[in-house]
């Protein structure tokens, strides 16, 4: 196999692209035996490159439109994709680490397409969960039926796509919004689709909406689409505006620990979570006199509510208002049953209500209306002041945020270990505050400190190592989203 060379595109120096042209490049080597023949010498291979991202400030407030703050991480995924002509869509898993590979895929083309017409979303999850082993195929799969459906892309003919990933998988720093970037940076590069940065990070959230079913926020995609290195992105929730970057201090830097508890989007508890804030927005709306158009109690399909006050969203309210006003109104737990039929159901199109299931109310509608203020109030530190004791203020918001996440019932033994490893350090050794990150109930814990720091917070690691028998990541480090990196064309 003659070797594949850059045409287009630049490496900027990543050592992980650098890496992944290599890994082309011994396809055919006793190395990867699995992979030999994936690619030819006879077609381009296009190359998209995506961060995952450490949740700095934000969360799962997010849908509830609340600012969130995001870093793009050092580790990334990439995939490589080349064209082919027969009417296979072939995906093989690649990388250093043999025990990080996934299960080759394969399918027709014809299975994305019933009567001329891509296959709906509904038909897409269901033939993705046929093969549990394989699911994380809709990931990828996932971003060729979102661009037939949404964009009219015409699919006559197969592809090959090599997936790499250094970005940990069930960590919380978003794995799968870097895989879906990834893979729609390639296939828009292949096949000459044009998105806007902001489109395409939507696009990425309707794969893992409506193909995969996990009910995530946009603030994934869009800071692997979208960040900057050593910046935190500011993205107001509502659905996806960007308020531009906001600098660390000089002196300050933000670390990620690995609790070794798997975390999953598609999880229960960030669902029921989910499910608690619309339900809590939905009771507000008949407090507060909105116009509300009930759906089917009988299924809870989503309701509609003409809503001048608060624009659709939680954040949007005050605290003070949410405290004088409506929250005593506001029930600790309800039934889904009883609530359909108080009720009729949400406003949230990704979520349904389980009659059978009693869902925390009160604390996941209260969380985005404080955590959106918390936000602006970090936001608004970084860019105002600079003071010795504005650090200490910081670390305060990210310990205030973790209290929130357990009152939800979002909380883990493992996270909150972390978080008090950290506290117990303190100031003294340069640590001022943590906090569980993304969708919570495990993953990883984000931390606050002074700038070289990263011996003490080797030493949290290494204390929670010998109680957990786990021994932690540590993220830290940053690089740039997908957009401002482009894609690479390689050919022989």
């Amino acid at each position: 196999m003659a070797e594949f060379k850059i045409v287009d595109g630049e490496t900027r120096g990543y050592s992980d692209v650098e890496a992944f042209i290599e890994m082309v490049n011994r396809l055919n080597q006793h190395s990867m035996p699995e992979a030999h023949g994936l690619f030819d010498d006879a077609g381009d291979i296009y190359i998209g490159r995506a961060p995952g991202r450490l949740d700095v400030m934000g969360g799962i407030a997010d849908y509830s439109g609340s600012l969130v703050l995001q870093l793009p991480i050092q580790e990334a995924t990439i995939v490589g994709l080349q064209r082919s002509n027969d009417t296979m869509l072939r995906v093989v898993s690649g990388g250093a680490d043999e025990n990080a590979r996934l299960p080759d895929l394969e399918i027709h083309v014809s299975d994305l397409i019933s009567q001329g017409e891509p296959i709906t979303y509904d038909s897409a999850r269901s033939f993705f969960a046929k093969d549990p082993g394989a699911a994380w195929g809709s990931y990828v799969l996932g971003v060729f039926l979102v661009l037939m459906r949404e964009k009219r892309m015409t699919l006559e003919s197969g592809a090959r796509l090599l997936v790499s990933s250094d970005v940990p998988e069930g960590k919380g720093v978003s794995s799968s919004a870097a895989l879906e970037v990834a893979t729609m940076m390639a296939v828009c590069a292949a096949y000459d689709i044009e998105l806007e940065p902001r489109e395409m990070a939507l696009l990425c959230q309707k794969v893992e909406n409506l193909v995969v079913g996990s009910p995530c926020g946009v603030m994934d995609q869009m800071t692997a689409v979208c960040g900057e290195p050593d910046r935190l992105m500011a993205l107001l929730c509502q659905p996806a505006e960007l308020r531009g970057t906001v600098a660390l201090p000089d002196d300050t830097a933000v670390w990620g620990i690995d609790s070794g508890i798997r975390h999953a989007v598609s999880g229960a508890d960030y669902t029921s979570v989910r499910v608690g804030a619309f339900m809590g927005y939905r009771i507000l709306a008949e407090l507060a006199g909105m116009d509300v158009t009930p759906g089917d109690p009988g299924i809870g399909e989503p309701v509609s509510v003409s809503d001048p006050r608060w624009n659709g969203y939680l954040a949007n309210l005050s605290p003070s208002e949410f405290e004088q006003t409506y929250a005593q109104d506001v029930p600790r737990w309800d039934e889904g049953r009883a609530f359909l039929q108080n009720y009729g159901g949400t406003t949230d199109p990704v979520t349904h209500i389980d009659p059978e299931m009693i869902y925390n109310v009160r604390m996941p509608t209260r969380h985005p209306i404080y955590e959106n203020y918390r936000v602006k109030t970090f936001a608004e530190l970084l860019t105002t002041t600079a003071g010795h004791w504005q650090i200490e203020l910081l670390g305060e918001l990210m310990y205030q945020s973790h209290a929130s996440y357990t009152t939800c019932g979002l909380d883990s033994g493992g996270t909150d270990r972390l978080v008090e490893l950290v506290r117990e350090a303190g100031p003294d050794k340069g640590l001022f505050g943590a906090k569980i990150t993304g969708g919570g109930s495990g993953g990883t814990v984000a931390v606050i400190g002074r700038k070289g720091s990263d011996a003490t917070v080797a030493a949290v690691a290494e204390r929670y190592a010998e109680e957990s028998g786990h021994n932690p990541y540590i993220f830290s480090g940053s690089s740039q989203g997908a957009a401002s990196f482009g894609t690479l064309r390689l050919a022989v």
